[in-house]
């Protein structure tokens, strides 16, 4: 029985592990030079900030708040060079293979809370999606969420992506 449970946690690890690095067909997840990163994040069942920030290689950061956050509209703002090489590093184990659209595990679901999706561009404008739910309480997608969460704090755009409830604005 033993042996049993143990084959049987390897094997799960090993499948978790697994999609959080290759994509479908079990490709290689490998980013190319030029990669524009987008981070989407979605509406939760209460007054979850809505907004989307992408992050070109010079350092261009352009950000749209759509609901509940500190500004809503297009923003623009440059970080640092170093800020995005390291941005595509720290997303890369959670990246799916090139052109591919897949959610990175977790080990249980919460349905009623903001889901990210992160976007690769290329420069040809082969686009690959990785997506997760916040408060991934386990597997690879616990640490992508962790990222993601202070993607706003790395990119200096935290005050603009806080949660702002606005009077007749609904939920959501």
């Amino acid at each position: 029985m033993t042996r049993y449970l143990t084959m049987a946690a390897l094997s799960a690890a090993m499948m978790l592990g697994g999609c959080a690095t290759t994509g479908r067909a079990g490709r290689p997840a490998t980013s190319t030079p030029g990669e524009t990163v987008r981070v989407a994040v979605g509406p939760c069942f209460g007054f979850c900030p809505v907004y989307s920030v992408s992050v070109a290689p010079d350092g261009a950061v352009h950000f749209v708040g759509e609901r509940h956050t500190a500004v809503l509209g297009a923003r623009t703002t440059r970080v640092p060079a170093p800020v995005p090489s390291a941005l595509v590093r720290d997303l890369a184990r959670y990246r799916p293979a090139t052109g591919d659209d897949v959610p990175v595990a977790c080990t249980a679901a919460v349905s009623d809370t903001s889901a990210y999706s992160v976007t690769w561009t290329d420069a040809a404008g082969r686009k690959t999606v990785a997506r997760v739910q916040d408060a991934c309480p386990g597997g690879p997608g616990q640490g992508l969420v962790r990222l993601l969460r202070a993607l706003p704090s790395r990119l200096g755009i935290a005050d603009w992506t806080k949660q702002v409830t606005r009077p007749g604005v609904s939920r959501g």
